[in-house]
């Protein structure tokens, strides 16, 4: 895929400044596999990387001033943090990304926040109540998506804000993966 890629647009791999990967939090094994690739990548073309927070991804999708964010965790639980733009492409965390129930999610301060994500399509009621009078829209249907990843790398190697490829890492927020059968 990233072969046809580089051929669609004229591009040979070491014409690429650096490698951005979702760096999470989401799929533990996908998470590997993203940082293992673009760790892989940047090793061959000695290159920097930066990894891309999933959850700022989305927040950047949306292009909301405020925007709080609820992925599906798996197991009753959410992946949330929010944020606030404060200049053109400068996201200020808000809320910490964490892991928790949807009806322990952190506070906002103030109104006028969007909310997104798969946890807000899961637990609809238990949010929208939780934000009662906070958040005024809910995009529905809404996932972390490589074009907004990409944006924020650049303002990240614009910024020198990398790192060597052997420093790259996942954003886990959570050491339990999964519940053992006598919890199910």
């Amino acid at each position: 895929m990233l072969q046809e890629i580089l051929v669609e647009n004229n591009l040979g791999l070491n014409q690429l400044d650096g490698f951005a990967f979702g760096a999470g939090p989401g799929s533990f094994t996908g998470l590997r596999i993203a940082c293992g690739v673009a760790q892989g990548l940047a090793y061959a073309t000695e290159r920097p990387v930066t990894g891309i927070g999933t959850l700022k991804a989305l927040a950047q999708r949306v292009n909301n001033n405020k925007v709080v964010i609820a992925l599906d965790a798996r197991m009753g639980e959410i992946y949330h943090a929010a944020y606030e733009k404060k200049d053109a492409d400068v996201w200020e965390t808000t809320s910490e990304a964490t892991v928790c129930l949807p009806n322990h999610a952190p506070s906002l301060t103030g109104n006028g926040w969007i909310g997104c994500g798969s946890g807000f399509d899961l637990y609809h009621k238990e949010l929208s109540e939780h934000y009662s009078g906070q958040v005024d829209h809910i995009y529905h249907g809404l996932y972390p998506h490589a074009r907004e990843i990409a944006q924020l790398a650049a303002r990240q190697f614009s910024n020198a804000s990398v790192v060597d490829p052997a420093h790259a890492t996942p954003i886990y927020v959570r050491n339990k993966v999964a519940l053992k059968e006598s919890e199910r």
